[in-house]
């Protein structure tokens, strides 16, 4: 990892900074008119995030080092110096937890090229960290997932016509494609874990906070 980038979080900006270094805007005035400038945007806010955590930023995303050099080559070349990628295959330890995710989101990707396998195994690896999933991909709401998933991976959307949370709809798509039942109640609005399922998700954004906090240190 760059020296840039570890001096970074030293000043507890790492997320921000590093979002505004890779596309030159604040989160919040994120530019997402087209297809290619919404798909900058989502692997920024996933480097950024991953970039506020400990850890190498590779092995938080999921990739394997020689693919994470390949993205930030392919999307923000500028930034090349910043990032530097650690020795080894994929990055970290992983459990059959996320390797059944990625797999998932592979075997239904929209679009052509390697953006779609990055956001997989970036996807299926920020899944089991804990908040929402929009949270824990840098995202600012839901919505922006639902774009990324409908745009990457649309045969996948088309089958949370119910709008699920997204976490748990890829638990029940690997239920049912093992031939299992997830879910023990045969109408939804009859379970007593429908608020898990469909309950509303909203909340500031990561980023926002940790800019937020950020701000107040500098007034304190």
């Amino acid at each position: 990892m760059a020296t840039a980038l570890k001096a970074d979080r030293r000043r507890g900006e790492g997320g921000p900074a590093i979002y505004r270094a890779l596309t030159g805007h604040e989160p919040a005035d994120a530019v997402i008119d087209d297809d290619r400038d919404f798909d900058r945007h989502v692997l920024a806010s996933l480097i950024a995030v991953a970039a506020a955590e400990d850890g190498a930023v590779d092995q938080r995303l999921g990739l394997a080092p020689a693919d994470f050099s390949a993205l930030i080559e392919r999307w923000f070349p500028a930034q090349r110096g910043r990032f530097t990628a650690g020795p080894g295959r994929r990055g970290g330890p992983e459990d059959d937890e996320v390797a059944m995710v990625r797999e998932l989101l592979l075997a239904k990707r929209s679009t052509a090229g390697p953006d779609g396998a990055w956001l997989a195994a970036m996807i299926a690896r920020r899944a089991v960290e804990p908040n929402h999933l929009w949270e824990d991909l840098g995202l600012r709401d839901r919505a922006e997932l639902s774009r990324l998933m409908v745009r990457h991976f649309a045969p996948l959307a088309a089958r949370n016509s119910r709008h699920m949370r997204w976490k748990r709809f890829f638990y029940r798509m690997l239920c049912e494609d093992d031939g299992f039942v997830m879910c023990t109640t045969p109408v939804c609005t009859e379970c007593g874990d429908f608020e898990l399922c469909f309950g509303e998700e909203t909340g500031e954004s990561r980023l926002a906070r940790a800019r937020r906090a950020v701000a107040l240190v500098a007034l304190s």
